[in-house]
């Protein structure tokens, strides 16, 4: 649960503070004592950029930036010593801090809260001893930012916390119609239209690979479809957002190895995850924008009758799909998905999957690969986003010779390539199902973490949310500017 923030025009002195500078001078005023200053001074002049001064009743933590160098490296240094700070109080068990801020980039300051409010995460439903976590509670003081834009920012940290939560939960309490509850739930609270697809529905919109997928499953599958179109909507067409929604993946009867592989799979949703979080921040902030999210739920199990390596399976497109390994499932759901926003008349859509361990092997936890059919304008605000959040993008080609390693010799498409290009080939077979501006993002790197990685925290972490956001808020500031 994201702490509460308040505003403030006056300094509490019996408060903790933290003051971001960008110059140890601006720092004096806050320092009680001389004595105070020359230790803050000699901390500086070490290299120190956040300087820690203890005075028993509450903590003095000065944050001071050079601001040399490029923008976007410093937002994210910004963030981590917001990490840092966060984890001090906690360790302090300070119940509430004050930030101010007397440096002149709004955004730096934002980020070093944004940082602090992310950090502050824990998902501690299970434990039978719940630990609290520091600050209990945050106040801005007023000057040098927006009290709007710091709104947005902790409607943005409840949209990543709601996909943290939705993606730590195991498959016993999240089978897929729980998800779709849960999505109904946060739509209630947050401001967004949630319509839910049982099983007959599907059957009668012919999702056959989705319901190929769940056969060896005993809870039957969902397809939640969520909407937020306010009137002052900046787009005609909607945006569609498609999240791979497997809540658990077995890998089925293309059995996964368990440790660190199918022990993890509850993280499979992630994509749907970080869609129904990214309606989150948009329907609490207000933006102007029409979206409208997609996400076909089912676990993947090797039980009952299930679909079995060999198998051809429609589509509800009507391609006929040769299974070559039930554990490639993801691109399946998607594919029936896709093909439904084909009939929303959208402007543009995004798909979010959890969908390879090839995207892992080729850039890590540091980024998230993506590829799609988008104009060059559309890839370049990707990117811009994704540098501004950090949640960096690297591109792959989606070049006709991987449509070659997809061809069946008794379907119309297979579903798995040869061992090379794995994410690849996966976004081919997605692009198969699409004729419509489209991009693939691919966050099985960043979506689940098993070391803690700053502000980003262990185990879910949201990716994506704050991507689609940024670049959600900067298609209104484009629209509005015109």
């Amino acid at each position: 649960m994201v702490p509460p923030v308040n505003f403030s025009k006056e300094i509490d002195s019996e408060q903790s503070l933290v003051v971001l500078c960008d110059e140890l001078a601006k720092a004096e005023s806050f320092c009680q004592t001389p004595a105070e200053f020359q230790y803050a001074k000699r901390q500086f002049d070490q290299g120190n950029e956040l300087i820690v001064l203890n005075r028993y009743a509450a903590f003095l933590f000065l944050v001071i930036i050079n601001t040399d160098g490029e923008a976007y490296k410093l937002r994210e240094k910004c963030r981590k010593l917001g990490n840092e700070i966060q984890k001090l109080a906690d360790k302090e068990k300070l119940e509430s801090l004050q930030l101010k801020n007397e440096q002149k980039t709004e955004s730096y300051f934002l980020d070093l809260f944004e940082g602090l409010l992310l950090s502050n995460y824990q998902f501690g439903k299970y434990k039978k001893e719940k630990k609290k976590t520091f600050p209990e509670s945050l106040t801005l003081l007023e000057g040098g930012f927006d009290t709007h834009h710091a709104e947005d920012v902790v409607n943005i940290a409840e949209g990543v916390f709601a996909t943290r939560d939705l993606v730590n939960e195991p498959v016993s309490y999240l089978t897929a119609q729980q998800f779709a509850k849960s999505i109904e739930e946060l739509g209630k609270a947050s401001g967004f239209e949630v319509k839910v697809l049982q099983k007959k529905e599907i059957e009668e919109e012919r999702m056959e690979a989705l319901l190929a997928v769940n056969k060896g499953s005993i809870d039957p599958p969902t397809f939640s479809i969520l909407e937020y179109a306010p009137e002052n909507s900046v787009n005609e067409k909607p945006i569609v957002l498609v999240g791979k929604g497997v809540v658990y993946d077995t890998g089925g009867l293309s059995l996964k190895p368990t440790e660190n592989s199918m022990d993890i799979m509850k993280c499979d949703m992630a994509g749907a995850g970080a869609v129904v979080g990214t309606f989150v921040a948009i329907a609490k902030s207000k933006l102007p924008v029409k979206v409208i999210g997609l996400i076909p739920a089912t676990d993947n199990r090797p039980g009952g009758n299930a679909y079995a390596p060999g198998d051809v399976i429609g589509s509800r497109k009507g391609s006929t799909i040769e299974v070559a390994n039930t554990d490639a499932e993801g691109r399946l759901v998607m594919a029936d998905a896709l093909d439904y926003a084909r009939e929303l008349n959208p402007e543009l859509v995004f798909d979010l999957a959890t969908l390879t361990g090839a995207a892992i092997r080729a850039i890590g936890q540091y980024g998230i690969v993506y590829m799609g059919n988008a104009g060059e304008d559309v890839k370049n605000q990707l990117e811009e986003a994704g540098k501004a959040v950090f949640e960096r993008l690297v591109e792959l080609p989606l070049w006709e010779d991987y449509g070659d390693e997809l061809k069946s010799g008794i379907a119309d498409i297979r579903n798995l390539g040869s061992n090379a290009a794995g994410a690849i080939t996966a976004g081919k077979f997605l692009e198969h199902f699409v004729d419509y501006n489209w991009v693939h993002f691919d966050i099985a790197g960043p979506a689940y973490l098993l070391k803690e990685d700053s502000y980003r925290g262990k185990f879910g972490t949201g990716a994506g949310v704050r991507l689609l956001v940024e670049f959600f808020k900067k298609l209104v500031h484009r629209a509005e500017n015109n």
